[in-house]
């Protein structure tokens, strides 16, 4: 008799839209919580969405000088993190405003981006986070954390 797999993996919906924050955490800042993220990135498991605003402020973010000096620290390249994007990131055309407003006009494009796929949103964003019933309403998730 075949036993059923058991995979100690977590079960990622796809698409999902990754804000500017967990992706420092994912290649700035290895923050040892992304693994199970990164994989499902890096096996295909889930689809992460991305517009080219998005990675503008990437870019953007990666020379702050508090990014910028642990960047250097660690030897991390804002070229490397941007080439983990391009590999990883699937663009999409700017979405529509969606109808909940965040406070933070930064963290807007991704409830759009988030809103016009349904996909899950991954922030840490408090502003963001408020908004979590209400994008729950239009078939979007959000989760502070990557599992």
């Amino acid at each position: 008799m075949l036993q059923p797999s058991v995979s100690s993996a977590p079960a990622w919906p796809a698409p999902v839209v990754i804000d500017t924050n967990i992706v420092l955490d994912l290649w700035v800042y290895q923050d040892p919580a992304t693994p199970p993220l990164l994989a499902a990135l890096q096996e295909g498991a889930v689809q992460w969405l991305a517009t080219a605003p998005m990675r503008e402020e990437l870019l953007r973010v990666l020379d702050y000088p508090h990014i910028a000096k642990r960047r250097e620290r660690d030897g991390v390249s804002a070229a490397a993190v941007l080439a983990h994007f391009d590999a990883l990131a699937q663009m999409q055309d700017v979405a529509a405003k969606a109808p909940y407003v965040c406070k933070d006009e930064d963290d807007q494009k991704f409830i759009d981006l988030a809103v016009a796929h349904q996909a899950l949103l991954l922030s840490k964003d408090k502003q963001v986070l408020r908004l979590t019933n209400r994008l729950a309403r239009l078939g979007v998730g959000v989760r502070p954390r990557y599992v």
